[in-house]
């Protein structure tokens, strides 16, 4: 999919696997493409990656009812004395972390290390619920603290069907 953008520049977006189409503003600055996300608000660097979050961000606020305002991109935390980031973080209302997402960019196969990534940062954040895509394929499961399990659910669930204990 090209969008053509300010005066004929093009840019790739890649085609995702969502089941709505979001729409995004972007604008070109010094050749680079740079799109607003609307949690940040402001222009970011339009990277593969980055539609990925976007998009899934969207998804989970427009289509599965998050909240936006419990919604975060890019959330730094500090995990065995190094400050990382977390893609995305959904907080409950008590402002506990719920849910913690990583985003790919659609080219990169979702092997076991983003898995071990995502379930590294966890041992910080404490999320019950675990969400890696590439934009084209999702995975979610739900920690179970008092099994010390996990399990991969079918879809990423509503706000509303979260386990926020």
């Amino acid at each position: 999919m090209s969008e053509d953008l300010l005066g004929g520049s093009v840019v790739d977006l890649p085609k995702l696997n969502f089941p709505v189409t979001y729409a995004f503003e972007i604008q070109m600055e010094e050749e680079k493409a740079m799109v607003l996300d609307p949690l940040r608000r402001k222009f970011v660097r339009l990277t593969p990656e980055e539609w990925v979050r976007l998009h899934l961000v969207q998804y989970l606020i427009q289509t599965l009812g998050y909240p936006e305002g419990l919604t975060a991109i890019e959330t730094g935390f500090i995990y065995q004395g190094m400050q990382c980031r977390a893609d995305v973080l959904v907080h409950a209302r008590n402002g506990k972390p719920v849910l913690m997402g990583e985003c790919k960019a659609p080219d990169i196969k979702l092997k076991q290390n983003v898995f071990d990534q995502i379930g590294r940062y966890n041992t910080s954040l404490k999320a019950n619920y675990l969400l890696v895509t590439n934009g084209i394929t999702h995975f979610c499961c739900e920690i179970d603290r008092e099994k010390g399990s996990y399990e991969f659910l079918e879809s990423v669930p509503k706000y509303t069907d979260l386990n926020f204990e």
